[in-house]
C-alpha cells in the first residue's frame, strides 16, 4: 500500500528551505525510498508551507527516515522554521489518476470495436500523430475512419506493460497482439497473428483527450505480415 507523508511547517525562508530540499536529494541520490515530493506554499499564508513525500510503502519510508542524510537534512529544516513542523501520516486507499483511465478507455474500447469511446473520451478537435500513418488525423470524424482501418482489419487487444501520467500527459508503453482477418491498405489478408510494440502518449484537457502521439514498430508489423523480408 503506497503511503504519504505530509509536513507542515511555518516559515518565510522558502528559497533556503527548497535549496535544502535540494541538497537532501543530491545526498540520498541511489538511496533514498521516496518516489515523488511537493513542496506547496498556502494561498492565504505563504508563511504556511506543506510539504508532501510519497512512498512505495510506509516501510519504505521508514527506510528513508533512518538514512543520515535525512536526519541532518531535517534538523536544518526544523532551524529555517518558526516552530516544529507538524507530520501526517497517510496510508493511501484510493489513488484515482483520471487521464489514466482516459486513457485505458480508448485502448480497452477500439481492441473491443467500440468506436463510442472515440466521442466519449475525446474533444471535437482533437488531433492524431501516427507515425505508422501518413499525415495527422483531425477531429473525431478522421478518427474514427484511422480507427476503423485498424479495426476492420485485425481482431486485436492492447496489453499494458507501464504508464506514467504527469501534468495533462499520460504516456502508455503497450504490447499489441492482433491476427488479421482483412486486408490492411495494400497488404491482403494474410490471418497471421502479429505483435506489436509501441507507445501512446496522450494530452487531456477538461477530461477530454485532446492529441496523441502513437510511436510504434511499422516496419516489425509489415515483417511478421511478409511484405518486408525477415
Amino acid at each position: 500500500m503506497a503511503f504519504v507523508q505530509i509536513i507542515d511547517c511555518k516559515t518565510d525562508r522558502l528559497d533556503d528551505l527548497n535549496r535544502l530540499m535540494d541538497t537532501w536529494a543530491a545526498q540520498t541520490r541511489g538511496k533514498r525510498t521516496a518516489s515523488h515530493a511537493m513542496v506547496a506554499t498556502d494561498r492565504s499564508d505563504t508563511q504556511h508551507v506543506v510539504e508532501i513525500v510519497e512512498f512505495p510503502s510506509y516501510e519504505e519510508a521508514m527506510r528513508n527516515s533512518k538514512l543520515p542524510e535525512t536526519d541532518r537534512i531535517f534538523r536544518e529544516m526544523v532551524a529555517l522554521c518558526e516552530e516544529p513542523p507538524t507530520f501526517t501520516d497517510l496510508d493511501v486507499v484510493r489513488d484515482s489518476q483520471f487521464n489514466k483511465t482516459l486513457a485505458n478507455r480508448v485502448l480497452d474500447g477500439t481492441a473491443r470495436g467500440d468506436l463510442s469511446v472515440i466521442d466519449e473520451c475525446m474533444a471535437a478537435d482533437y488531433r492524431d500523430h501516427d507515425f505508422g500513418s501518413e499525415g495527422d488525423a483531425v477531429g473525431l470524424p478522421a478518427v474514427k475512419e484511422r480507427v476503423s482501418g485498424y479495426m476492420n482489419a485485425f481482431d486485436f487487444t492492447f496489453e499494458i506493460e507501464s504508464q506514467i501520467a504527469e501534468g495533462d500527459e499520460v504516456a502508455t508503453r503497450w504490447t499489441w497482439h492482433a491476427t488479421q482477418k482483412a486486408a490492411f491498405g495494400n497488404v491482403p489478408n494474410t490471418g497471421k497473428s502479429v505483435i506489436g510494440r509501441g507507445t501512446t502518449t496522450f494530452r487531456c484537457k477538461d477530461g477530454k483527450i485532446v492529441e496523441g502521439w502513437w510511436q510504434w514498430d511499422v516496419m516489425g508489423l509489415m515483417r511478421q505480415l511478409g511484405v518486408l523480408p525477415a
